[in-house]
């Protein structure tokens, strides 16, 4: 089973110092991937609630830093050689998506094809209004943005006749190493589950019924004519202070679930150190699950 770092960008680790700290001992610890954050902007007052804290309410003050996920990455990638660089979640519908085509193909190119696009259409309706773009079917607008994405993708002189966006006899360069980014939908509903299923290279379920998620994900897979094996399954968790992360990590294995990440938050303190113990006692043994 594959073990990642979520939170990868944030506190001191948005710093260069602390982001290449991160980084390097992660990769030496032989963790799969690093998971970014993002908010464009704060709001200082919010009616919208946060759905990953019962409080509904974001875990960080307005004047916390939260760097940019594509250029932390970015920065991180320059200071390492196989780690994968992800993106956990980026907001997609604030995004064009001819810009970031680019953005992610130039950075997949520079890292050697290490970039995975993690997700969301959002849940904060006020970063939306700041930014001027519609809050309504900010859902499809997403399901678009993935469609023209892939396109330019695909070859030279592209075109895209849809409800957001239309071009003809475009190209896009440089492509993809793979000539693909992998697409990981992000999400705790239904509807989440089944666009993964519909679209995405991976799954991961910000919380909610873990069995139950990836069940409509597969169901929806097998509708559209996809092997619901091929959707890579994330699922968040803290096997860095379980008692037992082994058997925690296989009783996901069993639902389904491909890579667990951690919060960053817990290598804060001698992080070269804890992520060695990290390797240890969690990264080695779940090698071969």
């Amino acid at each position: 089973m594959k073990v990642g770092i979520a939170f990868a960008n944030i506190g001191p680790f948005g710093t260069a110092e602390g982001a290449v700290s991160l980084a390097t001992a992660a990769e030496d610890a032989g963790i799969d991937s690093l998971w970014t954050v993002e908010h464009v902007i704060y709001p200082d007052d919010y009616g919208s609630s946060y759905p990953y804290d019962d409080s509904g309410r974001m875990m960080m003050a307005p004047d916390t830093d939260l760097t940019d996920p594509l250029t932390w990455l970015t920065w991180v990638g320059a200071h390492t050689s196989t780690i994968r660089l992800a993106t956990g979640i980026l907001i997609l519908p604030e995004r064009n998506p001819l810009v970031l085509a680019k953005q992610l193909a130039t950075m997949d190119q520079l890292t050697g094809g290490r970039v995975d696009l993690g997700i969301g259409v959002g849940w904060l309706r006020e970063e939306f209004d700041a930014l001027g773009i519609p809050w309504k079917r900010r859902g499809a607008r997403t399901d678009e943005y993935v469609e023209i994405m892939r396109t330019l993708w695909s070859g030279d002189s592209v075109a895209f006749d849809g409800e957001f966006a239309s071009f003809a006899g475009v190209s896009s360069n440089p492509k993809p190493v793979s000539g693909n980014v992998p697409i990981v939908v992000g999400g705790h509903t239904e509807a989440a589950a089944r666009r993964a299923g519909r679209l995405g290279d991976g799954f991961w379920p910000g919380r909610g019924d873990l069995g139950h998620l990836i069940d409509i994900m597969r169901q929806e897979a097998e509708a559209h004519g996809r092997n619901p094996d091929d959707v890579e399954v994330t699922w968040a968790g803290d096997l860095a202070t379980g008692e037992n992360p082994v058997e925690a990590a296989e009783g996901l294995r069993a639902l389904g679930v491909d890579r667990i990440v951690v919060p960053s938050f817990v290598f804060l303190r001698d992080t070269a150190g804890a992520l060695a113990q990290f390797a240890d006692a969690v990264v080695a043994p779940l090698a071969d699950l």
